[in-house]
């Protein structure tokens, strides 16, 4: 039973649509504030992840390979284009910030501690990540909600698509891994969510949508440097 998915899912969609009501209701100042609140939380889980980092010149080579890959396709493009269809699927909902709304997307859909809780949870059964997630998730949708409006509980949609089938392919994904693979994937993963939090804070627009290969490419370079370079 994916609890861990559906509980995560059901936080961004009930978080998108309480801050897309109440939003009004809350201060420009405030709302400043708790974002910069929860880019340090980004930070933090990015950083904690990063620590257990095993080959560094693997996980640097995939993140640098993996937004040349999204650069080249136009992957950040693609993911802004989605979310303007997104956008368009709810009457009345105006003008949207594509640049939050792709940072959104990525942080609910494509985070190193939601893809890697995901194939925990289908593994084991160990929903833990996935509901530590939910509660960090569930007030970040209601605060992205307060800029973006009822379009944020729409992203739950390609979040549990996403989510379900790496659930669902986790037994065949995870045997094939190594203690070391996970390693470098959840750093490569803590890499991307570092540079999301400096983009919720504003202090730096990493292109977050076009670094995402990175975390599909650190796998098989991590192997690679394992098996036959650090010999």
């Amino acid at each position: 039973m994916p609890i861990g998915v559906i509980c995560n899912v059901l936080a961004v969609a009930i978080g998108g649509m309480i801050g897309a009501k109440g939003g009004s209701r809350l201060s420009a100042e405030f709302k400043e504030k708790l974002n910069l609140i929860f880019g340090i939380c980004s930070m933090g889980i990015g950083i904690s992840s990063v620590i257990l980092m095993q080959n560094m010149p693997a996980v640097v080579l995939a993140l640098i390979l993996g937004t040349i890959l999204g650069v080249v396709t136009h992957l950040g493009k693609r993911i802004e284009n989605g979310g303007k269809k997104l956008v368009r699927l709810i009457p009345g909902q105006g003008s949207t910030d594509n640049a939050l709304l792709v940072t959104a997307i990525v942080l609910f859909c494509a985070s190193g501690t939601g893809i890697y809780g995901s194939i925990v949870s289908g593994m084991s059964g160990d929903h833990s990540i996935l509901l530590a997630k939910s509660i960090l998730d569930f007030f970040t949708a209601m605060i992205f909600a307060c800029s973006l409006g009822f379009v944020t509980s729409l992203v739950a949609i390609p979040q549990f698509i996403i989510f379900i089938m790496l659930f669902l392919c986790a037994k065949l994904i995870f045997p094939l891994t190594t203690p070391a693979m996970i390693n470098d994937f959840k750093a490569c993963g803590g890499l991307i969510m570092l540079a999301t939090g400096f983009r919720i804070t504003k202090v730096r627009d990493f292109p977050i949508a076009d670094m995402i290969p990175a975390m599909l490419l650190v796998w098989p370079i991590s192997y690679a440097w394992t098996a036959w370079i650090c010999r």
